[in-house]
C-alpha cells in the first residue's frame, strides 16, 4: 500500500472514531426499520402458524416477532419484505402442506 492510502486509511479510521465519540456528525445515516410482522400475516389471512410454516419458521419465532420481543434479521427480514412487498412471489414459491 502506498503512502498516500494509507493515509487516507488512517484519516477514515480517526473520523469513524470521532463520530463514534459523538465529536462529529456522520455524513449520512441509514434507518432500518423492522418489518410489521403481524401486520404482514394478516394481509395473507393465515393464522400464526400458517404463516410460520410459510416462512419457514417456528410459531414461537413468529410470536416473538409479532409480540416485539425479537426482530427479524438476515434471509428472515428479507423474505418479510418480499413477502410484504410481492405476495404473489412468496405464494408461487412457497407452499403449505
Amino acid at each position: 500500500m502506498n503512502d498516500e492510502l494509507f493515509a487516507q486509511l488512517v484519516e477514515s479510521v480517526r473520523e469513524g472514531g470521532a463520530i463514534m465519540r459523538g465529536e462529529k456528525e456522520p455524513s449520512r445515516r441509514f434507518e432500518i426499520t423492522a418489518p410489521d410482522v403481524k401486520h404482514i400475516r394478516e394481509r395473507y389471512e393465515l393464522s400464526q402458524s400458517e404463516f410460520a410454516a410459510l416462512l419457514g419458521v417456528s410459531v414461537k419465532t413468529l410470536q416473538n416477532w409479532e409480540q416485539g420481543r425479537r426482530s427479524p434479521h438476515g434471509a428472515a427480514r428479507v423474505l418479510l419484505r418480499v413477502a410484504d412487498k410481492h405476495p404473489d412471489a412468496v405464494w408461487d414459491v412457497v407452499q403449505l402442506s
